[in-house]
């Protein structure tokens, strides 16, 4: 059976999904988890060209105020950062193209990395409850980081669900009358039979 897209105006879901991974490439990835990068100690360095130095006070006032790990930025805290930079980055970019084009390629891209970021940020918020350097402020970090622990269940659902999660079967109704008229009509630039001159 043949199948078409559906365009992305008809896919609320995906829609959702796309305007999720423009805030990570546009914000997080680049500005917020790559400051924590390039500045070793948020206690003593010198501004880098990026991120904009707003960016990098409002990152080291969110540290300071509700949470110490982002601060502390131990060994594994940054390898999940790298994670982010040189894995999760790449692939927003693609997937959003993805999304928006409907190709079903990046339906196993995206299960991978729905599974992926909900383990990481599971073990995170475990961090933040219970760990050396947990939040004075569990609730506010938790809402905080609620978008990075719902969406990678949405995108598993929606691409679990069926593999062709952007398309659908074409009117099998309309293909069979579309391909009846094209038999029936005579080849171009055929003559007329002669039943058909006399009539």
């Amino acid at each position: 059976m043949s199948r078409e897209s559906i365009p992305l105006a008809k896919r609320p879901v995906d829609i959702a999904i796309v305007a999720f991974f423009l805030v990570n490439i546009l914000f997080i990835t680049y500005v917020v988890d790559l400051e924590q990068l390039v500045i070793a100690d948020p206690a003593h360095f010198t501004y880098p060209l990026w991120p904009p130095r707003p960016a990098v006070d409002a990152i080291h006032w969110w540290g300071n105020t509700f949470d110490p790990l982002e601060a502390a930025r131990p060994v594994w805290w940054k390898m999940t950062i790298w994670i982010d930079d040189l894995l999760y980055g790449p692939f927003y970019l693609v997937a959003i193209y993805a999304y928006v084009k409907g190709k079903e390629w990046i339906r196993l891209p995206s299960i991978f990395y729905g599974g992926m970021l909900f383990a990481t940020v599971i073990i995170i918020l475990g961090e933040e409850k219970a760990g050396p350097h947990a939040s004075p402020s569990f609730v506010v970090v938790l809402l905080a980081n609620l978008p990075w622990l719902l969406f990678p269940l949405i995108i598993l659902a929606r691409m679990w669900r069926s593999p062709t999660p952007f398309t659908r079967p074409t009117d099998p109704g309309a293909a069979a009358a579309i391909s009846a008229a094209i038999s029936a009509a005579p080849p171009a630039g055929s003559r007329p039979t002669r039943a058909a001159e006399a009539g």
